[in-house]
């Protein structure tokens, strides 16, 4: 049904994920990155090799953008987008919420995802124009079409006290507004829980390729939509990123930009 690549990217976050359960249920070292609480433990760095040995030996041709590693750029028209363990924080903590997510960028549009919880063992996966599934079972976004009773995820950045595109600001006018948020703490989580219904909305800046590449195609294959905060269509340039069920989404916008 699937073509070799959604079938790499998911033995690939497996195989990493099982990596991150073993670090999970260990004793770690933990170093920041570019400030206090960009973490960074050797588990980032285990899975993140797992996955790039195993594509130089499968793809060699392609290109690999990696969070740690950085671009191997091959000037391919593939490129993998990895990132080995999103929600450092989360997992350094033990909190059982972080994921490993891998996506394939064909020119300019991804065609295959997948986002792996190793704890809970959800696997989310989705191809180009194929759908998107967890565990087997097709994903489908919420009904919701009511910004009021939405229930809602964000993110903060790392540098929030510099308080990029007014992030402070736009939280607390959307919880002042009675409307339910939660802060997960892994940006490719909260775009596959839009995409399984869990949540009807999610929006956040300051993201990086890597931290939203496999969960876009999730759930845009799921029927959502993903927009920056100005409506305009989602590239891997700009670092905002505005995702829903579609029937929210207009008015996730305003109250984002308001």
């Amino acid at each position: 049904m699937f073509s070799k690549y959604t079938q790499t990217c998911i033995d690939l976050a497996k195989k990493a994920g099982e990596n991150l359960k073993i670090g999970y249920n260990s004793t770690f070292e933990i170093n920041s990155k570019s400030g206090i609480n960009d973490l960074v433990t050797e588990y980032d760095l285990i899975a993140e090799k797992v996955i790039t040995n195993e594509l130089l030996i499968l793809y060699p041709e392609h290109s690999i953008l990696a969070e740690e590693s950085g671009l191997n750029d091959n000037k391919s028209d593939y490129q993998w987008i990895i990132d080995p363990l999103d929600g450092t924080v989360n997992f350094a903590n033990k909190l059982p919420i972080f994921s490993v997510s891998i996506a394939l960028k064909y020119k300019n549009e991804i065609v295959s995802g997948c986002v792996y919880n190793p704890i809970s063992d959800e696997l989310f996966y989705a191809e180009k124009d194929k759908g998107s599934f967890l565990n087997g079972k097709i994903l489908s976004v919420s009904k919701c079409n009511d910004i009021k009773t939405s229930f809602l995820v964000t993110g903060f950045p790392y540098n929030v006290n510099e308080n990029p595109l007014n992030c402070l600001e736009t939280f607390v006018s959307i919880v002042s507004q009675g409307i339910p948020v939660r802060r997960l703490g892994s940006a490719a989580l909260d775009l596959c829980y839009v995409a399984d219904a869990r949540f009807d909305g999610y929006w956040e800046v300051a993201l990086k390729p890597w931290d939203m590449a496999a969960g876009k195609l999730i759930l845009e294959e799921a029927g959502g939509k993903v927009t920056h905060y100005d409506g305009s269509n989602h590239n891997f340039i700009k670092t905002s990123i505005i995702a829903s069920n579609s029937l929210i989404h207009e008015s996730l916008i305003n109250l984002v930009n308001q």
